[in-house]
Formats: structure tokens, sequence, C-alpha cells
């Protein structure tokens, strides 16, 4: 990805952030500049990826497979001394864009619409060797638990939500015409080098090209504490 679109997506999720009026932490708001002279008392940002995360899962085609994303809080289970067992993080996925379908290991989630548009969420159970099972899945959507069949969209509108289990299978569109979604999702500890099973191998972090200057930088970014 171009470092301007990098840059020009953070601003359009800063702008549907303020529009639906939810407060992002200070650290969000940090310049490049400012991050320079952060130091050691700000390690847990650096370590648990705290921040901006925008991801074309390596393809190059942001506009259709990718989203963008803030991680606000988080844990680490490879490090002891932090010791949330869970994390938040707030999203957004524009109209034309999906996530590609995946399950985690360990990891459960409350996948929250915020504002916006409408979100699909297909579901699937996961057989022993990572395929779609013909099962009916089990939904549990803000109290209330049903099921549907295998491949079934469950469509969350603004204030809905989906509690996503381990092994279950999941991807995000966004309802054509109901306009660019904000999510919310809080969480066991997120882990991406290690929890992730996309049903198709798929990278994560984008390979930037730097036509312009960071207006923000990434959680895979950080300067190291001086």
């Amino acid at each position: 990805m171009k470092r301007s679109k990098i840059n020009s997506e953070i601003r359009h999720m800063e702008e549907l952030i303020q529009e639906h009026g939810f407060e992002i932490p200070p650290f969000c708001k940090w310049t490049p500049e400012e991050w320079n002279n952060k130091g050691s008392e700000y390690d847990e940002i650096r370590d648990n990826m705290l921040g901006w995360d925008i991801t074309d899962y390596g393809l190059g085609k942001f506009d259709e497979i990718g989203f963008s994303l803030i991680t606000i809080r988080n844990g680490n289970l490879k490090m002891d001394k932090y010791t949330k067992t869970y994390a938040e993080k707030l999203l957004v996925v524009k109209e034309g864009q999906m996530a590609p379908m995946h399950f985690h290991w360990n990891k459960m989630e409350d996948i929250i619409n915020r504002g916006g548009g409408n979100v699909l969420i297909t579901v699937y159970n996961s057989t022993e060797d990572g395929k779609f099972a013909d099962t009916d899945v089990t939904v549990n959507c803000d109290g209330h638990e049903y099921t549907v069949p295998a491949g079934t969209q469950i469509k969350l509108t603004p204030g809905e939500s989906i509690t996503i289990y381990p092994y279950m299978y999941h991807d995000f569109h966004v309802e054509e015409g109901s306009g660019d979604v904000l999510l919310g999702e809080v969480s066991m500890c997120n882990d991406d080098e290690n929890d992730n099973r996309f049903y198709e191998p798929i990278g994560r972090f984008p390979e930037i090209e730097e036509d312009e200057k960071p207006y923000r930088l990434l959680c895979t970014e950080y300067p190291k504490a001086k």
C-alpha cells in the first residue's frame, strides 16, 4: 500500500469515529515526531501492538480485501509482565470491502456494530482438518441464542453484536447501500501471530510504498524507547 493511502484511511477512520461519538486513547493521536520522545514507560503500547493497523492482507487490494483498525487495549500471552486477559479493538469496514474467512483457535470475541451501515458476518463451524463443516451453527446475538444453517450471513445493524467462539469461521462484509461500518471488538487477548486460521493462506500486514510522510505510525512501526 502507498503511505498516502494509509494516511487517507486513517483520516477517514478518525472522521467516522468522531461522527459516531466514540473517543479513542491519546496515543492514537500522537504524531511520528511525538513518538520519538516516548520512553520505556510506554512499552505496553509497543509490546502489545496497540494503536493503528491498516491491513490489505498483503494482497494490494485494500478497497476490496482489507480494513482499518485500532487496538485500544490488549494483554500479552508471551510476556508475564502484562496480566490483562482481554482486548478491545475498533474497526472500520467500508462498503465494497471484506475481511477474509477465518477462525481463532483460542480467542472468543464479541463483534459489535458501533454505528454506520449494516455488517454481514458469514458463519461456519470448522471440521477437525480446518474445512467448512456442513452443520448448523449456534449463534449468540445480544442474549438471543439460535441456530442457522452453515454459511448463513448474520446481519448486525447498529447496536447489535454477535459472539464468535473458537473454531467458528467468520468473515465481514458490508450490506450494499448501507454505508461504512464502525465495528467494536471485545475479546480475550489478541495474538495475530499464532491465533488466526485463515481458510485460504493469506498475509497480514501490508508492504508500504513511502510516497509521503506518515500521518500516524502503525503498530508495527514504533521506535524503540530511548
